[in-house]
Formats: structure tokens, sequence, C-alpha cells
């Protein structure tokens, strides 16, 4: 496992950590990833392919519509969720390899490189999504969904090497604040060629097969920036793992899980973390379906409201780092989860068929989803052992995709239990009430002590 020890491990950091030049210009190209790959979650998964896929499912449909990819008799419908949930499956098993490998080889960037130009090549790819092509836009969409997550794993892992313990909570809240904006910038435009498609002579499905490869050209260009200003950093673990970091992978996986039991307090914020996140997955997801199902709103709609909840989702990351850098992150964390309660308890009154009080619960989210998402990040970056980000944001990753199912079982349960979307979406107050609960008991100047790093003031 090469060098040990206290000195060994001094000396290591001394000698990698970055000055503050390198520190800064590190954490600008940093940003920019957010920025390269946010476009594919907003413009992509939450807009445009579903609708899209779908109706390619469904023109392949048989007499029944049913379509049968591998033999499987699926609903047309159906098809879309189905291949969603098989990328994250993937993901799920991908992630924590690929994170074991990085880790031991100390090459964090050139993988996250080719995952991310992997994902961003499936993406472009998506403009081939005509017709009848339903297999192919599965096989696209599952690529580029687990190559976005590895990725974006690998990318989380920077966090701690390129910041001092005081600055992780305001760069991780900026990172979140550039992909916000390059999410709603892009989203902008698509909607524009979108809604003036027949001004530009160009069919509906045209201008989506445009939008997605679009989505896919953004997030190649600028994964440039960060793939030139990131450097990697081999720990002592990673360099006595040189020249054999695939055959080891797979063991040093389970040496992972088996070492995070060494850390309980970790383990327990990730805990609190699965469960506060898994409410705020379950209402971005579903949260159109309520617009619509329940209160009677349009396309244009819910698709104004997601534009504006990624516009106030920037001001809410950078004021609620602010509030970090005064009260400390776990208040915050914790303040926001309240919002999170009073927002959702808040939808369950909205009047049907108005799409002023919609906007209002757009806003609400906008304000608190950004800052929540990054706090949480940084916070669990405090609690990692050096050496081994990689690794442990592969099962912080896992915990967010892998449990994701959660929510929205107990939506539907809910709904189906009484025909009420209202119902549904009130049921979901329980994840937030729960997280908040389980937060709060974590000791994080404890957890950040105990993974051997040195806690800023306010945490």
């Amino acid at each position: 496992m090469g060098a040990s020890g206290p000195g060994a491990a001094a000396a290591e950091t001394t000698a990698e950590r970055p000055d503050a030049a390198q520190r800064r210009r590190e954490q600008r190209g940093w940003y920019f990833y957010d920025w390269a790959h946010s476009v594919f979650s907003t413009s992509v998964v939450t807009v445009f392919l579903g609708p899209y896929l779908t109706s390619v499912a469904e023109a392949a449909a048989d007499a029944d519509g049913y379509v049968h990819p591998l033999g499987i008799a699926v609903r047309a419908g159906a098809y879309f969720p189905y291949a969603v949930s098989m990328s994250v499956l993937l993901s799920v098993l991908v992630m924590p390899v690929v994170a074991a490998v990085a880790d031991r080889s100390g090459r964090k960037k050139p993988l996250m490189g080719a995952f991310a130009y992997l994902g961003a090549a499936a993406t472009t790819g998506m403009f081939f999504l005509s017709g009848d092509r339903y297999l192919l836009g599965g096989a696209l969409l599952i690529v580029a969904n687990v190559s976005f997550a590895t990725a974006s794993v690998l990318y989380n892992a920077f966090l701690p090497q390129i910041t001092e313990p005081e600055e992780r909570d305001a760069v991780s809240s900026r990172g979140w604040a550039f992909g916000y904006v390059s999410g709603a910038l892009v989203l902008l435009a698509n909607l524009g060629l979108f809604l003036g498609h027949d001004s530009l002579g160009l069919s509906e499905g045209d201008a989506v097969r445009i939008c997605l490869a679009t989505a896919g050209l953004w997030w190649g260009l600028f994964a440039i920036v960060p793939l030139v200003r990131l450097r990697d950093r081999r720990s002592g673990a990673s360099a006595a793992a040189a020249g054999r970091p695939l055959s080891g992978g797979f063991r040093q996986l389970l040496a992972t899980v088996k070492d995070m039991r060494r850390y309980p307090l970790t383990l327990f914020f990730l805990l609190a973390y699965l469960v506060y996140n898994d409410g705020v997955q379950t209402v971005i997801s579903q949260a159109s379906v309520y617009g619509s199902a329940e209160l009677g709103l349009d396309q244009t709609t819910l698709i104004g409201a997601v534009l504006l909840v990624q516009v106030l989702a920037v001001a809410g990351a950078l004021l609620l780092g602010r509030l970090a850098q005064r009260y400390g992150a776990k208040r915050t964390v914790l303040g926001s989860l309240v919002a999170w309660t009073a927002t959702v308890a808040a939808a369950y009154f909205l009047p049907a068929g108005e799409p002023v009080w919609f906007y209002v619960l757009a806003a609400a989210i906008g304000m608190v989803m950004g800052g929540s998402q990054a706090l949480s990040r940084s916070l669990f970056s405090q609690m990692v052992p050096r050496g081994k980000e990689a690794e442990y944001f592969s099962v912080y990753e896992v915990s967010d995709r892998g449990t994701s199912w959660l929510g929205p079982l107990l939506f539907g349960l809910t709904y189906q239990l009484t025909g009420s979307y209202r119902d549904a979406i009130f049921s979901l107050v329980g994840f937030f009430v729960l997280g908040f609960v389980l937060l709060a008991r974590v000791p994080v100047h404890r957890a950040v002590a105990a993974a051997g790093n040195r806690a800023p003031e306010r945490i």
C-alpha cells in the first residue's frame, strides 16, 4: 500500500498541496465541467428525450402498442423509463469499479475525459434518432447516462484536492451555479428553436434532434477546459498500485466497502443524504406530472417552470454558499430541508389551472435545490479520507442513483391508494423530515476528524 504513518502522510500532503494560484486556476477549470455536462441533465433528460423517444417507440410498436427489445414485450409508453432504469442499474455497477481504478492508478483525469467524451458522443449521436429507431435511442441513452454518472464521480473527486477545507462550500456552490447558468442558456436557445421550427423550415422532430445533438456538442466542447487545467495527484497508495490498476479495481471495490465501515459517521451522513436527496430527486422528476395531471397546466407552462428553476437555482446556490460561510454548511443544509418541507407541503394546496402559483412553487424549488445539493457535496468531501476520493464519491453517487426509486415508489403507491396526486406529492414531506432528523444527529466535526482531515472553522 506504499508509505504509511503520520510522517509519510504529512510529507505527501505538503508535496501534493497546490499553492493558492494553482488552486484558483484548477478551480476555474473545474467549474467548467459543471458548465459542460449540465445541459445533458436539463435539455436531454428533463425536457426533450423522454417525449421524443416515446414517440419513436410508438412508431415502432405493433398493433397492441408493444415494442420487443431483445424479444421482451414492452409497452411503447414505458420504454423510456425502462431505459433510464437500466442506465441507473449499470451506473451503480460501473461507477465504483472505475473509481477504484482511478484512485489506484492516480489517473482520474484521463478516465474522466474518456467517459465525458463517450457520453458527449452518444448524446450527439441522438441526432440520428428518427423513424422507428427506438433500439438506437435506448442504447444511446444508456451509454450517455452511464458515462454522465461515471464522469461525475471523477469530477467530484477532484474537489478535496483543489480546495482548502474553508473554500470547499463556496467552490462547490459556484460549480453548481455554473451548471445551472449553462443549463438555462442552452435550454432557452433550444426552446427558441423548438417553438420556431416552422419558421426555420424544420419539422418538430428535426428541431428536437438538433436540440439533443447540440447538448452533446456543448458537453464535448467545454469539457476541454477542465481536462486542460486539472492535474492528477498520486497518493502513496495509488503509486504503489501503478501498473496494475485494472486488475486491482474489483478487489479495491470490495476493500472500499469494508474500509467505509471504519468511518461510521461518514456512513451515517450518507444515510441522511440518501433519504433527503431521494425526496429532492422525486420532486424534480414528478413535478411536471403533478402540474399536468393534477393542476391541468399545458406543456408551455411546464417548460417555462423548468427554465425558471434553472435561472433561480443559480442565485440559490450562490446564496446558500454565502450562508454556509457564515453559519456552516450543516446548518445551512438543515435550513434548506425546512424550506423543502414547507415548499412540498404548500404544493398540496396549489389551485388547479392557475400557472402563477405553479411558477411560485418552481421559484421556491429553484432557490433551495442547487444550494442543498452543492453543500451536501462539499460536506461529504470533508469526510473522505485522502487518496480515496473517487472511491468514496462513487458510493456517494450510488447513494444518489441507487436509491432514487424509493421516492417515486412512495409517490406511485400513494396515488394508487388514494387516486390523488395531491396526496402523492404531500407524501414526500416525510423524506425531508426524516432527512433533517438524521442529518441533525451527524457530528460533522468528529466525522471530519475521524477521516483524518482538518475541519474548517465553520462546518
